[in-house]
């Protein structure tokens, strides 16, 4: 049985609407887009290495599939991010789509009608780790679901009062553990969750 984790950058208020750049998604006039480079430093990336250093595929919502289809073919033989285009280029990659029909980069296959059902599937057979990158609407989905295995967050000490954030109300309640945590020297939190259960409850 494979582990479904889900890989985010978030804020302090738990945005995760266009880490990457202003334009990456502008959508409910989010102004904030790009929050992630000021942050990066070596600490950042190497976090980043550690993550993509063990076997996985990709679950990725449509935005974030588009985006990544649009980038990472076209990275050169030279650039710096040719070994991780190359990783990502070569596995498999589950897209949640209404449009089926025009998935067309390397190892894409779409998850169908029924996302949170083929995820089920998916996760019920032999292989590697699922890992989502982005993808927010597909995560909350699998967080209503109850299909979330670990947590990796990247959390930066910004707040932005505003965008598309990673929980929403629909989550389904439980209890994870804390494995690992550090900091980048600009102030980035590196925690990863387990889930250990449900949630327990108590008085004082």
């Amino acid at each position: 049985m494979r582990k479904l984790i889900v890989a985010a950058f978030i804020t302090l208020d738990g945005v995760m609407q266009a880490p990457g750049g202003p334009q990456e998604d502008t959508s409910g006039g989010f102004t904030h887009g790009g929050w992630i480079p000021p942050l990066a430093d070596e600490a950042f990336g190497q976090a980043m290495q550690t993550l993509f250093s063990q076997p996985f595929e990709l679950l990725l919502g449509r935005r974030t599939y588009d985006i990544f289809a649009g980038f990472w073919p076209e990275v050169g033989p030279e650039a710096p991010d040719r070994p991780l285009a190359d990783l990502f280029n070569g596995v498999a990659k589950h897209v949640a789509t209404h449009r089926p029909e025009s998935i067309e980069w390397q190892n894409s296959h779409t998850l169908g009608a029924d996302v949170t059902g083929a995820v089920r599937a998916l996760k019920q057979q032999d292989g590697p780790a699922l890992l989502t990158q982005g993808s927010g609407e597909l995560v909350r989905q699998l967080l209503a679901a109850g299909l979330v295995d670990e947590l990796r967050l990247l959390i930066h000490p910004l707040l932005l009062g505003r965008g598309k954030r990673l929980f929403g109300d629909d989550a389904q309640a439980a209890a994870f553990k804390l494995v690992e945590s550090s900091s980048t020297p600009k102030g980035v939190l590196l925690a990863h969750y387990v889930r250990s259960g449900e949630v327990q409850t108590g008085s004082f």
